[in-house]
């Protein structure tokens, strides 16, 4: 048996950034990791894979446009393996990375998986650790439908990035932030992608205008949408599997991907063992401290709730580690934004325009287009918005949604403009270089101005 001071269970991007400022701030520290590697599924089989694919599709798509001035390249040959290869490269190197400086700063590391055995002890593999604090990172896992079989032609998003094939056929059900990402990359690969979501709305938390465009694009890329559809019956066999819908049509893919959302891995850990409180969807209640019905014990990420996203929970993280250290500190906003990373990209943050209505705003929007921005149609980029949602007694912008190229790095001047609580004269009247996508946040400021001379 060993003491630790503290233990973190789970080496995502909220345990990992937890374990590492406690060690900073003096503390000895052990991290308890299921995998082999620390990164969580963010890092191991999620955002950084995803994107070193999504990065290929734009490849894919922007030769393919090429077309358009005068410059011809030859249709691609896609090499699979070397394809995973390289994805598998990148997660390498940062995952290494991260021993590293987990070594460097003398953060201990135990891969087992971790399970409580009382409010301060902790079962990992044949070793029991006591601890003075703990905070607990173990995130999350993709939901599996009711019903359905196990097998090879039916893919959660994680086997999706494995990409073992390029299904010729290929059927999405659930077109959430994933399924449209996993629709994203397919279709630039040569997948002829069907997207089935139950909702009748795609993204419905998010701007309706924006959501069209993104939709928009995506079927002029072959992605066929079924909104507003179940899927009642899945037949796999050795070549394809037949989907039956709610209206009793019946259609076969070659693959089908399942991506219906996620869920909290709060169930894996014994909570009950520590005195830890979670609610029937095995979500972890914590306070503004990120502290548990214990204490002693804190929780980060996605076992705390919605939204599940990594840098929400490396926030998380920075906040729990720095209040065991004796920090009086606090997770203090609700501004999280989010990013879709689709072509175009879609991001979004603060409050919707129906949001800032019912919390008592006199609210509007205004956007800019991107089809007046030059930079835009110069690069080569489509349609495009850039919307505002401000109070308009004194013009506080209150919320944003952005969708076009590089949308996800736009967003983090509406994120900080929000956070500084700036109005449309401080976003109109800073100096946006030119030509840029970043000028349509200011000209949608100017728009809601009448100060305009763009549009």
């Amino acid at each position: 048996m060993a003491d630790i001071q503290l233990l973190v269970l789970g080496g995502g991007p909220g345990g990992y950034a937890a374990a590492f400022r406690a060690a900073d701030l003096g503390l000895e520290v052990l991290i308890v990791e299921s995998r082999k590697t620390l990164g969580g599924v963010c890092l191991n089989e999620g955002c950084i894979p995803s994107k070193a694919l999504l990065h290929v599709a734009k490849i894919i798509r922007e030769a393919k446009h090429a077309e358009n001035y005068g410059v011809v390249f030859q249709a691609p040959e896609i090499d699979i393996k070397k394809l995973i290869k390289s994805k598998d490269q990148i997660v390498g190197n940062l995952t290494g990375g991260l021993g590293g400086l987990a070594s460097r700063r003398k953060v201990k590391v135990v891969h087992e998986n971790g399970v409580f055995i009382g409010p301060n002890k902790l079962q990992a593999g044949d070793d029991v650790y006591t601890f003075d604090h703990a905070i607990i990172a173990v995130g999350s896992r993709t939901v599996q439908l009711a019903n359905w079989p196990v097998h090879n032609r039916i893919w959660d998003s994680t086997r999706a990035l494995e990409m073992s094939e390029i299904p010729k056929k290929l059927a999405i059900v659930g077109a959430g932030i994933i399924g449209l990402e996993m629709a994203t990359i397919y279709s630039a690969l040569g997948s002829q992608v069907t997207l089935i979501e139950l909702g009748k709305d795609l993204l419905p938390m998010v701007d309706k205008d924006a959501v069209n465009i993104l939709k928009k694009q995506l079927s002029s890329f072959g992605c066929e949408f079924l909104l507003g559809t179940s899927v009642e019956q899945v037949m796999p066999s050795d070549l394809s599997v037949s989907l039956i819908f709610s209206a009793g049509d019946v259609k076969e893919y070659d693959v089908v991907i399942s991506s219906v959302g996620r869920r909290s891995n709060a169930d894996k850990i014994d909570c009950h063992a520590a005195g830890i409180s979670k609610n029937k969807h095995d979500i972890i209640d914590v306070d503004e401290q990120c502290r548990t019905s214990v204490p002693t014990i804190f929780a980060v990420g996605d076992v705390t709730g919605m939204p599940m996203l990594a840098h929400r929970a490396t926030h998380q993280g920075k906040v729990a580690a720095e209040v065991v250290c004796g920090y009086k500190v606090q997770m203090n906003t609700s501004l999280i934004p989010s990013v879709a990373y689709t072509d175009p990209e879609l991001a979004w943050v603060g409050l919707s325009l129906q949001e800032a209505k019912e919390q008592g705003y006199k609210a509007k929007t205004t956007t800019f287009p991107w089809l007046a921005s030059g930079r835009n149609l110069a690069s080569g980029g489509n349609d495009g918005l850039t919307k505002l949602v401000y109070c308009t007694e004194s013009n506080r912008i209150l919320g944003g949604t952005i969708v076009g190229v590089n949308a996800g790095e736009l967003l983090a001047e509406l994120t900080l403009a929000i956070e500084m609580c700036a109005t449309l004269e401080d976003i109109a009247l800073v100096v946006h270089a030119h030509p840029t996508l970043s000028e349509t946040v200011a000209f949608a400021a100017e728009r809601a101005l009448g100060t305009l001379t763009d549009l």
